[in-house]
């Protein structure tokens, strides 16, 4: 059942995501201050992975090392990360950045225990290379990488310290579901989009076992971390609630015994502390001013066993709304019934029309024609099948650039018209279930009667989906 669901789910993705052309961007040019190593390591089921150590020009040895873990996308090129490569090279730190692994990784499944090992695969080897301290080599983790980062420092007592930039210590169902949400809200949807049915969509998706690791508690793995911690937000972010996380982050490392953590908030920048001008929509190139900074300062602190002591500093974050909590589904809402209501849908609004045909082509006529009927066979097609392609679109364009399309009020003007076909749909069915029994061929009586039974589970899954919900 999972298995067909997700060939569902797949369809609806690549029907409601916009086309558009992808291009690995081609390396710019090192600037003639730095130098560059090829490098290949083996991550997690000896996989081969490649990367670019950098280091400062004629730098001494003795060298602190950091290993840059990127956050979520699949197969992303270590050019992604080539900003903060530099930056911190230029602190004087030795900085492997490589490409991240597309096997066993996808928008539809990804390990972060697996990511972790490639991670430490990364560490081992920025630790041989010449001229770099093995004893002073940290990892760094961006977004995603901020659940990864910590697992690997939990493995390793090769780790001299842990960087997390937009890190989350909510679990990533959770957040997503938060990032989504806020988006919406920032773009003015309110509603039973924004309240009901883009939170009900992420519980299916991971009930069907879609969404990878939806679950993962980063708690208990922050409480295991015995390196010290520098955590980075941007005041504007917008995938990571900035309010919520740095406290329960705190919490975890406290409940560990681990008091040797910086938090740090910078103003005008975004989830990856790049430079933002319009509150976190779009980022800029450059690193917010004194990020870079603080990094090589504290690393340098860290690495000699001065690393600061539960200290938090920078302007208070902007968190719109407060994170929800996402619950596993009961049986009831599971992605199995959800996948059975649609079919059952399908069958019972999509059989009205097809055994029209069916008797034109036979030439037995097509019954006697209910127009109540036909409004309720249309609408229960339209609703599902256009509700689910919304969502899907909504929730692929989400986050920080949700596109919910134009708007009327506080909601999109495809969802009210979403929410219209279903009021119709109901009202229809009610008026074909009154007229049932005068439909005089007993065929006829049968084919309503179905669509009937389609209009009574289309009421409650309506409802569930916020379809006649404000």
């Amino acid at each position: 059942m999972r298995k067909i669901f997700a060939a569902v789910v797949a369809l609806l993705v690549a029907l409601a995501m916009p086309a558009y052309a992808t291009a690995r961007p081609a390396p710019p040019g090192l600037p003639g201050d730095l130098t560059s190593t090829e490098v290949s390591f083996r991550g997690a089921g000896d996989l081969e992975l490649r990367g670019s150590v950098i280091s400062p020009a004629g730098a001494p040895d003795g060298r602190p090392g950091v290993v840059l873990v990127h956050g979520a996308g699949t197969g992303t090129p270590r050019e992604k990360l080539l900003a903060e490569a530099v930056a911190f090279a230029r602190q004087g730190m030795s900085v492997l950045v490589y490409d991240k692994r597309s096997v066993g990784y996808s928008l539809f499944e990804r390990s972060y225990a697996q990511l972790a090992e490639d991670a430490l695969g990364a560490v081992e080897t920025l630790r041989r290379q010449p001229g770099v301290d093995p004893g002073k080599v940290g990892i760094w983790g961006l977004s995603e990488g901020g659940w990864v980062a910590p697992i690997a420092a939990t493995r390793s007592s090769g780790i001299a310290f842990v960087i997390l930039v937009g890190a989350n210590a909510l679990q990533p169902l959770r957040q997503q579901a938060w990032a989504v949400a806020a988006g919406l809200r920032k773009a003015g949807v309110g509603g039973s989009l924004v309240d009901r049915a883009e939170p009900n969509l992420y519980r299916v998706i991971a009930d069907g076992g879609l969404f990878p690791e939806p679950y993962h508690d980063p708690e208990p793995v922050l409480a295991k971390v015995r390196q010290p911690v520098l955590g980075i937000w941007g005041v504007h972010d917008l995938l990571t609630p900035p309010r919520e996380t740095p406290p329960i982050l705190a919490g975890a490392l406290e409940e560990g015994g681990n008091r040797r953590y910086a938090f740090r908030f910078f103003a005008g920048a975004d989830h990856a502390a790049h430079l933002t001008p319009d509150g976190g929509v779009t980022r800029l190139p450059q690193l917010a001013p004194g990020y870079a900074e603080l990094v090589g300062t504290w690393v340098r602190e860290a690495t000699s066993g001065r690393a600061p002591v539960a200290q938090v500093s920078g302007p208070a974050p902007v968190q719109a709304s407060d994170s929800f909590g996402v619950p596993p589904t009961a049986w009831w809402e599971s992605a199995a019934v959800q996948l059975a209501a649609l079919v059952l849908l399908l069958v019972a609004f999509g059989g009205y029309p097809v055994v029209a045909l069916v008797r034109r082509i036979r030439r037995r006529g097509a019954g006697t024609p209910v127009r109540a009927a036909r409004l309720a066979s249309a609408g229960g097609l339209v609703a599902p099948l256009g509700g689910f392609a919304y969502l899907f679109h909504v929730v692929m364009t989400g986050g920080k650039l949700a596109a919910p399309g134009p708007m009327a009020g506080d909601r999109p003007i495809l969802w009210l018209a979403l929410q219209a076909v279903a009021v119709v749909t109901v009202a229809a069915t009610a008026v074909t279930a009154a007229r049932w029994r005068r439909a005089a061929p007993r065929g006829e009586r049968v084919r309503l009667g179905l669509l009937i039974a389609g209009g009574v589970v289309f009421l409650p899954w309506a409802l569930y989906w916020g379809l006649l919900l404000p």
